[in-house]
């Protein structure tokens, strides 16, 4: 039988980073965490933390962990019917990319009770591979699936507007939005896996450009994304939500009008953690349905 307080704490040290703040998440001791760890790690007969800045899992770390959270909910959706059982929230940790949260996520969260968010901020591309890692219990990822042991939700898709400032658009693109001015006009890029500027440069020009092609300011931020192209700093792909009200406006502007990128979303989850997710599930399917674009079905 696998202790609880062990496996919360190898969690804990992971999540955090180190045994100090695994300790002050846990309420007890660096060194009580150290014993946790230690002794977890001598029924399990092998290494699961590497210690470091930050300490991380192993794999079989990772496997615990996600055994931990999955009887958690599962203690949760118990505790339902048998209210004398509950110890309180369960976490429940899900990976989201930055825009989804900028728009329509927060609602959905907010409309379910007895949960508590660990939210990880990650691009759509990638956010299946915290949940294939078992770091997550739920993604918002732009990946149909199929993952082994667990179930797709289509949602519909983020639609984004390519953007930019009037006076913007009168400095770079006053010749027209070519190939040519667009590797010269700066853009703005979210990270590394942020590949939205490149699929409409490439749409947009019908080549294969690549990421040398233009130069781009790098911000981690949605809202930044946002400031920047009403401070005329760039252009980049901003969600619709977000810029609707500056294009009425006029504040903002289409480099191309109506040249919008639509980017599928998914629910995926674990099945063994779906009866305690049913009230997030139901949550993000609505606000889902009020924000995004749904694929619109023909007469019968």
């Amino acid at each position: 039988m696998l202790d609880s307080a062990q496996l919360a704490a190898l969690a804990a040290v992971h999540r955090r980073g180190s045994f100090d703040l695994a300790a002050a998440e846990l309420h007890v001791t660096p060194s009580a965490i150290s014993q946790r760890i230690k002794a977890l790690e001598e029924v399990a007969g092998t290494l699961l933390i590497r210690r470091g800045a930050p300490c991380q899992a192993t794999d079989t770390g990772l496997r615990l962990i996600r055994h931990h959270d999955e009887v958690a909910l599962l203690e949760r959706t118990l505790s339902t019917d048998l209210p004398g059982l509950s110890t309180g929230p369960a976490t429940l940790r899900i990976a989201v990319n930055a825009d989804s949260l900028a728009t329509w996520v927060i609602p959905a969260l907010s409309a379910t009770q007895g949960l508590l968010f660990d939210l990880v901020i990650d691009d759509q591309d990638v956010s299946q591979d915290w949940l294939r890692r078992g770091e997550v219990v739920a993604a918002i990822t732009s990946h149909p699936g199929p993952l082994q042991g667990c179930d797709t939700i289509p949602l519909g898709a983020l639609r984004y507007r390519a953007t930019a400032s009037p006076a913007y658009m009168a400095r770079w693109f006053a010749g027209g939005v070519t190939a040519k001015t667009l590797s010269q006009a700066p853009a703005l890029t979210f990270s590394d896996k942020d590949r939205l500027q490149e699929h409409w440069v490439t749409r947009q020009t019908g080549g294969s450009a690549k990421r040398a092609g233009f130069s781009s300011h790098r911000m981690a931020s949605s809202q930044a994304f946002v400031d920047a192209c009403l401070h005329g700093l760039g252009w980049g792909l901003n969600p619709e939500p977000l810029v609707a009200a500056h294009l009425v406006t006029g504040a903002l502007v289409e480099l191309a009008p109506d040249t919008p990128l639509d980017v599928a979303l998914h629910w995926q989850f674990t099945r063994l953690a779906a009866p305690a997710l049913g009230p997030v599930t139901k949550a993000i399917r609505h606000e889902a349905a009020q924000t995004l674009q749904q694929k619109k079905t023909g007469a019968a």
